[in-house]
Formats: C-alpha cells, structure tokens, sequence
C-alpha cells in the first residue's frame, strides 16, 4: 500500500473459530461477515491467545504476553500494561494517524472499579476511548467510559455492539483529515450474554446466536458505510477474536468447530480464531489462506501498511503478514508459534508439527485458572510425555505420533527449550521478558 489508509481492527471477544457461517456454524446466521470474508481473506490458521487480557497484550504490542512489562515486575492473569510498553495506538499516532479504541480495553486491570486510570486507551497511544475497562464476567452490565471518565453505570450490556458501532461510524464520517484507526473491541459474545430486542430470540443457537447475529449485523452497518463513502482514502478491516470460545454445559458458549477444546486451553480450539481482512479498494485478492499466523503479527503488518516505524529498541515478536496477504509471496513467513497459559509454556509449533509438552493435571501454579469449567476434563488432563500431533493430517490432536516420529519431538523440544530461555515459564524468567522498574529481575514470574 502506497498511501496510508484508514484501518478498522475488530476484535470479538470469546468468539469460536465455528461461530460464523463462512467457518462452518450450521445454525448461525452471519451474512456480513461471510461476505466480507468471501471479498477479502479468510484465514483457516489464525492464532490468538488463551483468554482475553493476553490476547489483548499481543495485538497492542506485537509481543508473546508472557515478554511484555507490566508494572512492578509482575505477570498478571490479565496483564496490566505498563506504560513503558509502546502500543500500536502510539506507533500510528506518532505516523499521523487519529486514533481511537472502542470498547473493551482489559489492559488497565481486570476489574470494572479497581482499574488504573493511567493506563488507560488514553494514555497508550489512542486520542479518543469509548468503552468499558473489561468484561462483564459475572454481572449483566458494566461501567461505560469516555476518555478515562465514568459516564454509566451501570450500562446496558445490549445496547454496547449498536452504540460501539455508531461511534465507529462517528469518527470515519467525521471532518479530521488525517488517516483513521479504529480499534473497534466488542465486548460480545463473552457471557454474560445480552441481546438487544430485535435479535432476541431470532437465531436457531439461543441467546449466543442472537448476540453473534447482532454483531455480525452491526459489522455489516460498518462495512456498508466504509464501501459508500467517497474518499479517495482506502479502508481496511481486520477482523478476529480475542482467544476460542466460552465452552459451558449450558448452551451459551461457543464452537471451535472442527478443532478440540475452548477458550483457557492451548488445544487449537482455544487458540485458532477467525480472521478475515478486508480492503474497500480491493488490495487483497480474494482467496482463503492456510499459513500460519498470529494476533502478534497483526501490530508490524498494519504498521507497514501505515508506513510507520516498528520499534526497533527492543524484541518484537510479529512478523509482517503485508506480502502474504497482497498475493506477494506464496507462503506465510510465520513458521513457529509457541503456546503459553499464562506464565506456562504448555506446547509449540513448527510447520505442520505441533508438540504438547508434559504437565500435571490442573497444574498448581495455574490457579485460578485450574480447574476450569471452559474446557473438558481430558483437556485438562496430565501428560507424562510429550505428545505430537499432525496439524495437517489431525487438526483434531487426536492422534499422537511422539513414538513414532522421536526425531522431530526431539526438534520441537529444543524449540521449546529456547522459547523458555526466551520467554521464560512458570519456573523460570526468561532472559528476553520485559521489566521496565527499579528493582531486582525475578527469577521466577512474580504474579500479582
């Protein structure tokens, strides 16, 4: 891209790669977004994160979470960013760009009242914030904010994809003549559900169908305004998910589709999303794309398309995904993922490979997070060696192959060995994660 376009990231929260029509839903109906996926890309192997404070992380900062700081040199559940981090609102503000993040933020604490307010959108790069400071967990509503200031509380939950999506328009419709990004988060579909009357009860997948029918109807509002508009500005929209779905045994969680397990689970179901990018000048040909990628691709690859400068004091994990998505190169240039809970490498991934390492089961040190009522008591189970799977022939990692194939788990297990040196683990810091305060390197992560 030559000139610098307007650019829209959207990302939904809690949303299973087999959640959308275009994915595979049977009984979801997501016209919008299964056009806009056919007009552009639709990628079949985009990586998030487990759950939605590390997902967040990586978009923002282009780094696995485990590397980045946060403040007094701890690892939260949901990390708190510190505000020596340099965000992706910052790198395109500073290349002229008019920034604005929409809805959920969940990187200034996990609470809707206990929230640092110097952390906020507003002091990370964003000129403008209208959201809430994280999810709606256990309550039907949340605090609604407007550049750091309480403006509702509580907030109707049903009302939040629909006033999101205004103010979207708000400022796409708006006078500024420098180029637009919007980082568009919807809180939906994360439990606790809320839909809006005339979704109620329309889809034939109960309250979580309703909410994605809205969300898929409110992007389609979006989109239409961006093909109609006149200026000679291009406009591009990356749509994904924070992490795989909500997986409960009542019937308002998600799919993964095809792949095992769900959100706070490295199995591809918790970690393979949707993603669908989208030109309004048609920059991208249409086609489905099977190579790897991950959120943390997606700060270098909107900064190239921006023409803005990646920070180059300090690692990023990202790789630019703008050739591979213009139709420039063949394949993707990301070949290796690495899969962390929280502080806890639990696998990685080289091409097709993909090696589960050994674990208890609930591992101690997980908690709060294990037990988890997300994911199926198998998933959760220990592994006593490492297991290997096919992701080409198996996406399912149904089938273990380690006895068979000794040569490449001794590959994937020295990939795992360097991540750990890197990024660290559970019982150790590694030697490339962030601290940004006086003070000590811990040598194990230090939770808060």
């Amino acid at each position: 891209m030559t000139a610098q376009p307007d650019i829209v990231l959207i990302c939904a929260d809690d949303l299973g790669y087999g959640d959308l029509g275009i994915y595979g839903s049977p009984n979801i109906r997501t016209p919008h977004l299964d056009h806009l996926s056919r007009a552009g890309i639709k990628l079949t192997c985009a990586y998030a994160e487990p759950f939605c404070g590390p997902a967040r992380a990586a978009l923002m900062t282009g780094c696995y979470p485990a590397r980045v700081a946060e403040p007094g040199n701890t690892k939260s559940l949901h990390p708190v960013l510190h505000r020596g981090e340099i965000t992706l609102g910052e790198i395109l503000r500073d290349a002229g760009y008019a920034t604005a993040m929409i809805g959920k933020w969940d990187l200034a604490g996990h609470s809707n009242d206990a929230f640092a307010p110097e952390l906020l959108p507003g002091e990370q790069g964003f000129d403008m914030h209208f959201g809430t400071p994280t999810s709606n967990d256990t309550l039907r509503y949340t605090v609604l904010l407007r550049d750091g200031a309480v403006i509702e509380h509580p907030v109707d939950m049903a009302s939040l994809t629909r006033r999101y999506v205004n103010e979207a328009l708000r400022i796409l419709e708006g006078p500024d003549e420098r180029p637009r990004f919007i980082y568009l988060a919807p809180n939906m579909p994360h439990v606790q559900l809320a839909a809006s009357p005339p979704f109620q009860g329309a889809s034939g997948r109960g309250l979580y169908g309703d909410v994605v029918e809205e969300l898929d109807f409110h992007v389609g509002r979006l989109v239409r305004a961006i093909s109609a508009r006149r200026s000679g500005r291009d406009t591009v929209v990356w749509f994904t998910s924070d992490n795989g779905p909500w997986l409960r045994e009542r019937a308002d969680g998600g799919s993964a589709g095809p792949f095992r397990s769900g959100k706070a689970s490295v199995w591809e179901g918790g970690m393979r999303v949707p993603g669908i990018v989208w030109s309004a000048q048609g920059r991208f040909p249409p086609r489905s794309l099977t190579g790897m990628t991950g959120l943390i691709d997606v700060l270098p690859t909107i900064a190239r398309w921006a023409g803005a400068k990646v920070p180059g004091d300090r690692t990023i994990d990202g790789i630019d995904l703008g050739p591979y998505l213009a139709g420039a190169v063949p394949a993707s240039p990301r070949g290796d993922y690495r899969f962390y809970l929280w502080t806890s490498l639990f696998a990685v991934r080289h091409g097709d490979w993909k090696l589960h390492l050994p674990r208890p089961a609930d591992p101690p040190w997980l908690a709060p997070l294990r037990p988890s009522q997300h994911i199926a008591p198998e998933d959760a189970a220990a592994l006593s060696q490492p297991a290997l799977f096919d992701l080409a022939r198996d996406p399912q990692e149904r089938v273990d192959l380690a006895g068979r194939c000794p040569e490449v788990v001794a590959s994937l297990l020295a990939l795992a060995e360097q991540a750990r040196s890197d990024t660290g683990d559970h019982d150790r810091t590694g030697a490339g994660v962030r601290f940004l305060d006086p003070g000590p390197k811990p040598d194990a992560p230090q939770r808060a």
